[in-house]
């Protein structure tokens, strides 16, 4: 999921938004990863729903503070596509098809051999093999009008958005850097988020399945303020029950991934090896926990070396996409 618009001057600003938060980082080296600045404000409800910008006016009010809180203005950036906007697909088309023709055929094929749940799609591809006969693909796939949505809004406040990616790229990309990656291992990456839950399977360094959940939230139920760094610091207050449930809830969505990539993917031959988990849910060490005694499968926090500091102290794990984001190469 990239495009290019123009070169950059400065230092790339990446932005992450959803439902719940905007989040900025500034990369000041990328081996180690290294940032520099960052920062994040809290989002009421109804601004962004499901991804998509519900109320314009007041997230430009919003997004004009952060600018000027963080400096920013008129800087070129890159940004996630939410979640629940991406879909991931495997396609085949016909071997004689060139890598310079790959795109012009695909855009042909859209609604009627390759079939997508909207029209009009900005998208993405990775050549996964060739056998002489068809080509297999990864199409990473949204819909244009959502993207650009973001994309002509930043443009309208004086940044210059040059490329998108999505949140499981941007995690593993990080996971990689880090070295943390094996070879030949089958990773599931769980963003566990407030308002949203994301599970990728990456198979040998290939996203091949992703499935993105909302989570009810309910306002009234957190306690939300700002720490003396400016940072979010979210407390549950309501009923745990309903955390549980949740939490249950996404438990069972977690089996049934792993169960339709094991008979339905790989037809038996593979299974999962590993989960990766991230994301700026305040229990997510207790989610980790409790991943840990339920499934068989080892559980890693995706987390920072030492190495990896700003001029503040370490990068808060709520930013820990944004620094993935920010490895990202400009097409």
């Amino acid at each position: 999921m990239a495009f290019s618009l123009f070169t950059p001057k400065n230092r790339i600003i990446n932005l992450v938004l959803n439902d719940h938060s905007i989040r900025y980082l500034e990369l000041k080296q990328d081996n180690p990863p290294i940032a520099q600045k960052w920062g994040e404000r809290f989002l009421p409800p109804g601004i962004i729903h499901d991804g998509k910008i519900s109320d314009q006016e007041s997230l430009v009010n919003i997004l004009e503070e952060c600018i000027d809180e963080w400096k920013i203005s008129r800087r070129s950036i890159r940004f996630i596509v939410p979640d629940q906007l991406v879909i991931i697909r495997k396609v085949s088309v016909p071997s004689e098809i060139q890598d310079d023709e790959m795109k012009g055929y695909l855009y042909l094929e859209l609604g009627s051999t390759i079939h997508l749940p909207f029209e009009e799609p900005v998208f993405d591809y990775y050549i996964l093999s060739d056998n002489g006969k068809t080509k297999d693909l990864l199409l990473f796939a949204a819909h244009e009008l959502h993207v650009m949505e973001y994309a002509e809004l930043f443009s309208s406040m004086k940044l210059n958005p040059i490329a998108a990616d999505i949140s499981p790229l941007a995690l593993y990309r990080l996971y990689h850097a880090l070295e943390q990656a094996k070879q030949n291992e089958i990773l599931i990456t769980v963003q566990f988020d407030m308002t949203s839950v994301n599970l990728c399977i990456f198979e040998d360094k290939v996203p091949v399945v992703m499935r993105p959940f909302a989570l009810p939230f309910n306002l009234e139920q957190w306690d939300i303020k700002r720490d003396s760094l400016g940072l979010m610091e979210c407390k549950y207050i309501g009923d745990t029950d309903e955390l549980v449930n949740q939490f249950e809830d996404i438990f069972k969505e977690i089996i049934k991934l792993i169960d339709y990539y094991r008979y339905t993917l790989s037809n038996g031959k593979r299974d999962v090896t590993k989960f990766l988990l991230n994301g700026d849910h305040p229990m997510l060490q207790a989610i980790v926990d409790e991943m840990k005694e339920r499934f068989e499968v080892p559980v890693e926090l995706l987390s920072l070396d030492e190495k990896s500091t700003g001029k503040t102290g370490s990068v808060p794990a709520n930013l820990i996409l944004s620094l993935g984001l920010a490895l990202k190469e400009v097409k």
